[in-house]
């Protein structure tokens, strides 16, 4: 599913201009990005959570020359 999908959804179901819903989700998505960049955790009760997350770098291997970058 994508953006455009949800959003046809939402409009449809809640009878609302698209543009407004397309606003709403964008302000949305905004605010979790930005929340994330700032060090705090979003947490969505019943959906999930938003977190950044470290992890170890990894290499990669050309298998071919059996050769790691």
């Amino acid at each position: 599913m994508r953006k455009l999908d949800i959003v046809k959804k939402i409009s449809t179901n809640c009878e609302i201009d698209k543009k407004d819903v397309s606003t709403v989700i964008d302000n949305f998505m905004i605010e979790i990005k930005n929340s994330i960049i700032g060090g705090e955790n979003v947490y969505l009760r019943g959906f999930g959570t938003f977190k950044l997350k470290k992890r170890a770098k990894k290499t990669a291997r050309n298998i071919s020359k059996q050769k790691t970058i």
